[in-house]
C-alpha cells in the first residue's frame, strides 16, 4: 500500500517559498553585481576568494572543487579562464603527482582585493542589514543545520 506524502503545512510552505526566492534570486543578484564591477560571476569570485584564504594561496583542485560545492570539470574550466587572465597558475603537486595544485598569482590576489569591497557591501545589503543581531544568529544556526544535511547527501552522490 502506498503511503501519502507528508505535505508541507502553510507555515512550512511559506518558509520553503522564501528559501526558493533566496536560493534562486540571491546568486542572480550577486552575479549581477560582480559582473558589473569585476567582470566575473559569484562562483568565480568564490573560487578566487577561497584561494586567497588558503595557506600559501594554494589548493589542490579537488579540494577547491569540494570547498566550492563544484565538480572538478567546472573548476577546471574556470582555471583555464583564470590562467588566461593571469590570476592563477596550475602545476602538479610535488608531494603527489596525481593531484594538480592551483596558486593565486599577485594579479589574482589584486583582483580579489579590488572585487571584495563591492561584493561584501552587496552581501551585507541583501543578507545581514535586514536582520537584527539575534536574527543573524538564528539564521546562522538554522542554515548550518540545513547545510550539514545537504553536504551529507552530496557526499553520497
Amino acid at each position: 500500500m502506498k503511503t501519502s506524502p507528508r505535505w508541507l503545512d502553510d507555515s512550512q510552505q511559506d518558509v520553503w517559498q522564501d528559501l526558493l526566492t533566496i536560493v534562486i534570486g540571491l546568486p542572480n543578484l550577486l552575479d549581477r553585481q560582480l559582473e558589473q564591477d569585476a567582470g566575473m560571476s559569484n562562483f568565480e569570485y568564490s573560487v578566487l576568494a577561497r584561494l586567497s584564504m588558503a595557506a600559501d594561496q594554494t589548493l589542490r583542485l579537488s579540494d577547491l572543487a569540494a570547498q566550492c560545492d563544484s565538480s572538478q570539470p567546472r573548476i577546471s574550466k574556470v582555471m583555464v579562464r583564470f590562467e588566461r587572465s593571469g590570476w592563477v597558475r596550475r602545476f602538479s603537486d610535488p608531494n603527489n603527482g596525481r593531484y594538480t595544485l592551483a596558486t593565486l598569482t599577485d594579479a589574482g590576489l589584486q583582483q580579489v582585493i579590488e572585487s571584495a569591497p563591492g561584493h561584501v557591501a552587496r552581501v551585507r545589503q541583501l543578507v545581514f542589514d535586514p536582520l537584527t543581531d539575534v536574527q543573524q544568529d538564528a539564521l546562522g544556526g538554522a542554515l548550518a543545520r540545513v547545510a550539514t544535511a545537504v553536504r551529507e547527501q552530496l557526499a553520497h552522490r
